[in-house]
């Protein structure tokens, strides 16, 4: 949720406190928009990735994605919960790379990406990965991002230093 949080910041020009982390078990409703009257629009639909997939080939026109309509007599019930960010630091970590900017969320993507993966192998525990990931965010200095150049050396360094912790354990 994290990473999808500092996308929306990215596509929205929204500040990371304008954003508002929902956990929504069933994966149904895929965003939600406040609007100033005080009504909110709502995306639904089966949680299955071909639905946003087929959306991206093809936009800014819908094609059929092959997945079936949603029932919502089926789905009966939408539950909502906030999260607490001491059970999630990971999304901690996120909203504190988007609220500090320049190179952060770059570092946070690079050392996710290779803190996954290490735990997909075997080489670290999950709850390892949001130490991983502070670590390596606390080693970097934070860089202002003027040119996709700052965002490739930024994801590399990461890299370097998500290695050397993992090769430190």
């Amino acid at each position: 949720k994290g990473l999808e949080m500092i996308e929306a910041c990215w596509l929205f020009d929204a500040r990371p406190e304008q954003i508002e982390v929902v956990i929504h078990r069933q994966s149904v409703i895929h965003s939600l928009v406040d609007y100033v009257d005080g009504s909110v629009l709502a995306q639904l639909g089966n949680p299955d990735m071909r639905t946003p997939i087929a959306h991206a080939l093809e936009w800014p026109e819908r094609i059929d994605s092959g997945v079936s309509a949603l029932d919502l007599f089926a789905v009966g019930r939408l539950d909502f919960e906030r999260p607490d960010e001491q059970r999630f630091p990971c999304l901690r970590l996120a909203r504190e790379a988007a609220q500090t900017g320049g190179s952060a969320p770059a570092t946070l993507n690079a050392v996710n990406e290779v803190a996954v993966e290490a735990f997909l192998q075997r080489r670290i525990r999950f709850v390892d990965i949001a130490g991983m990931i502070e670590s390596v965010l606390n080693a970097q200095p934070v860089r202002a991002v003027e040119a996709l150049d700052a965002v490739f050396e930024a994801d590399a360094r990461a890299r370097e230093l998500a290695a050397q912790w993992l090769a430190a354990r």
